[in-house]
């Protein structure tokens, strides 16, 4: 299934993608995509509703964040072999982990943010893994069974405000808009295998990101379980596993983003994410 959440940002109401791509509404069965919806239980609900018994819904309605009632964002740094490379890196021997607030999230499609004083915004193309069940001390063969399913996130960074002004990385993530999440929460039984997705980002319809991600260094269950022995991970929570090669701070000289412009990303079966960048 792919569940979406459609409407004006903060009163976004729950949808399906229909397999004709119509969009359907499910406000008559569920609140909203969050909590209990997304556990087994609620998804296997969901299966059994026939698609075409939905009300369609007219128009091009704006995309909201595909997963709400989310407690955190937990983001893996530097989890392609590729991308850590590219930034002259060693491999971590575990997952680097950080948070981005949860003020970052927006829809897939919605404008990005420069924000004030900034001179280097990035662009991450990032698959995005949605907790659907309670997740505390889970091994890796059972981590898997706690994934609600997948989405692209787009991992907007400020590299000056995360590398050069002290601290953690998490001033650098967490500006409003730095986490357009969507267009669809895509289960996980129509996701073959998580770990072989092709993924790219275009800026301005020049391509800057291509990979898959058969190049993770630290792969879904195990980024699931080892964040499950620090913190328990709830319903809607999402972790953005890393990004692949040719981000704007990889680039010789580095390039990053200015008002106007327009990055598109996309990875294999999740859909595609359009954003235009302005002024904050």
């Amino acid at each position: 299934m792919k569940l979406l959440r459609y409407g004006p940002a903060g009163r976004e109401k729950p949808g399906m993608l229909a397999a004709d791509g119509t969009l359907r509404d499910l406000s008559g069965v569920v609140d909203d995509i969050a909590g209990d919806v997304i556990s087994p239980a609620g998804l296997d609900r969901l299966r059994a509703i026939d698609p075409q018994t939905l009300p369609a819904v007219d128009g091009n309605p704006r995309l909201g964040p595909c997963v709400a009632g989310l407690q955190k964002i937990i983001c893996i740094g530097l989890n392609y072999s590729d991308h850590a490379a590219e930034t002259g890196a060693e491999p971590p021997e575990e997952p680097i982990v950080f948070a981005k607030a949860l003020n970052a999230l927006c829809g897939p499609n919605d404008d990005v943010e420069l924000p004030r004083g900034s001179k280097a915004l990035d662009w991450e193309v990032e698959l995005a893994v949605i907790i659907g069940s309670k997740t505390k001390y889970v091994s890796e063969a059972e981590a898997m069974d706690h994934v609600a399913g997948f989405a692209i996130m787009n991992d907007v960074s400020e590299r000056d405000f995360q590398t050069k002004r002290s601290g953690q990385w998490t001033k650098g993530k967490s500006h409003d808009t730095f986490g357009p999440l969507g267009p669809w929460l895509v289960t996980r039984d129509e996701v073959a295998d998580p770990h072989n997705l092709d993924m790219w980002l275009d800026v301005n319809g020049e391509r800057r990101q291509t990979g898959n991600s058969n190049t993770l260094i630290f792969n879904v269950p195990h980024v699931v379980s080892y964040l499950s022995q620090f913190m328990t991970l709830m319903p809607g929570d999402v972790i953005s596993t890393g990004t692949p090669p040719g981000v704007g701070m990889g680039m010789k000289p580095p390039q990053y983003l200015k008002a106007g412009d327009v990055m598109t990303l996309s990875i294999t079966g999740l859909g595609e994410q359009r954003q235009t960048v302005v002024q904050a």
